[in-house]
């Protein structure tokens, strides 16, 4: 008895030192002021002003230079300019971009876009979407100028996106994605477990603004 009640104070201590773990602290990609560790490729540019990331004509986009990225979360925080702009995070880019679409065919873009309708699309091209392969779960993304905190998690061949606390995209390599009806959408396929990353500037007409891009890497 006494050896069965040591083994049951050692296995509450171990889960109590588990639980009191700290979650590992954010790292800011963004330092505020300008574009250090930061590149643009393709049409347009990215400014910093007034601490923030302003997106300017496309389609390009403003890739972390820092290498690869997997097991982690990103933390990006938003807003749009008018009611409602397009732009868009990558992630899973196998190579180190050079243009602008190879991102867009072998990453993921998690969508940033309310009205998709807009543009003659669905609901598989709306804010916190893998762009035209999931659905959102729910539709929790903000109008401008509000500000959105998207965090993405990167767990292998699972992706979660999150929007303002809210669970808008679950998915797992490999699920079922609708079929692709237009010649931009990215090409079917698997994505690697890491990959570079970016934000994308889409077009002279929409104006997005990114204050935080944080990383925090998984237990």
């Amino acid at each position: 008895m006494r050896g069965l009640r040591a083994a049951l104070v050692v296995a509450a201590t171990v889960f109590l030192l588990a639980a009191e773990k700290p979650e590992p602290e954010w790292k800011h990609l963004f330092n505020g002021k300008d574009l250090t560790g930061w590149k643009h490729v393709g049409p347009g540019e990215m400014t910093v002003a007034d601490g923030m990331i302003e997106t300017h004509g496309g389609m390009g986009l403003l890739y972390w230079t820092g290498g690869k990225i997997g097991r982690c979360k990103l933390r990006v925080v938003f807003r749009m300019r008018d009611f409602n702009d397009n732009s868009g995070v990558y992630i899973r880019i196998p190579l180190e971009p050079r243009e602008a679409w190879m991102p867009v065919h072998y990453g993921y873009e998690v969508q940033i876009d309310n009205h998709p309708e807009t543009s003659g699309e669905d609901e598989f091209h709306m804010t916190g979407t893998l762009y035209s392969l999931t659905k959102p779960l729910a539709k929790p993304a903000k109008p401008g100028p509000e500000w959105n905190t998207m965090i993405i998690t990167i767990d292998g061949p699972h992706t979660i996106v999150e929007m303002n606390g809210v669970k808008v995209t679950d998915y797992h390599e490999g699920d079922p994605v609708p079929e692709r009806k237009f010649d931009y959408e990215p090409q079917h396929g698997l994505r690697p477990d890491e990959g570079y990353f970016g934000l994308q500037n889409h077009s002279k007409n929409d104006v997005v603004f990114f204050k935080e891009v944080s990383i925090q890497p998984l237990p």
